[in-house]
């Protein structure tokens, strides 16, 4: 078997069961998480952290498949993450176990077939805690963000240049599709995503989604020409190329700015 099908289809599974979970928990009534919620949402916390560990190997040069096929076991036993960690009751704890059961019993599954077909995944891998390191420093040595947080957070004025939109512009307006495409006009194929907390990536610009989902993002790529930033306070703001070229590619992207935009408007 080729290392990349094994790895595209354990990508593709924790991905799969990761969103199946999250709808589950998503529809159950608010009485019912302090009850039926203990068998749904640690479950997805260790899927979570399995899709991780899988997703530190980088996919462009993986080992063999055997080396891989130990690797993704391997995270199927031992991916941690604060949201895995003891003291957890009984029930919590058995519905991990089986999490990790199921996810070792489909890789060894896939290792018994050869002939496995699995479509393609797009890029992503998570950063070393070294990258990470240094795209942080790159992004304030460049764009002035602090503690991962840029425009309009800094508690400065706003460049003309920066593009400040509300948060809800990038869930509505085909906008994530709008920045992804922008990007490809630039000729940028990956994008460097940095969070407020958990893993760091770099992906493939068909997946890159500049949203507030809990922690705060900040992106950008080895061009150091664009940025951009959603925040907990409801914004999202762009800077550099990809502000110029939603500005002008954007017809309706007025109707998106921040209610807190400076009176001389945008650049």
């Amino acid at each position: 078997m080729d290392p990349t099908t094994l790895h595209w289809a354990s990508r593709r599974y924790l991905m799969t069961r990761y969103d199946e979970l999250s709808r589950e928990y998503g529809r159950l009534p608010d009485d019912a998480r302090r009850t039926d919620g203990k068998r749904i949402f640690p479950r997805y916390n260790v899927v979570d952290a399995m899709l991780v560990e899988v997703e530190r190997l980088d996919p462009d040069r993986l080992p063999g498949v055997d080396v891989v096929a130990g690797m993704m076991l391997a995270a199927a036993e031992r991916a941690r993450s604060p949201f895995t960690e003891p003291p957890h009751g009984e029930v919590e704890a058995q519905v991990m176990a089986d999490e990790r059961r199921l996810f070792a019993v489909q890789v060894r599954h896939w290792t018994e077939q050869p002939d496995l077909r699995v479509d393609a995944v797009p890029y992503r891998r998570v950063l070393t805690p070294e990258e990470s390191s240094a795209w942080r420093t790159s992004s304030q040595r460049r764009w002035g963000a602090r503690d991962g947080c840029w425009h309009p957070m800094l508690g400065s004025s706003v460049p003309r240049d920066v593009l400040v939109l509300t948060g809800e512009s990038m869930w509505e307006d085909d906008a994530v599709e709008r920045v992804r495409r922008v990007l490809r006009e630039l000729g940028r194929s990956r994008v460097v995503e940095l969070r407020e907390y958990g893993a760091d990536y770099l992906l493939d610009v068909e997946i890159v989604a500049p949203r507030y989902t809990g922690p705060e993002g900040l992106w950008t790529d080895e061009h150091h020409d664009w940025i951009a930033y959603a925040s907990h306070e409801g914004t999202v703001a762009f800077g550099g190329v990809l502000s110029a070229g939603l500005a002008a590619a954007w017809p309706a992207v007025d109707s998106w700015l921040w209610p807190g935009w400076p009176a001389h408007g945008h650049a």
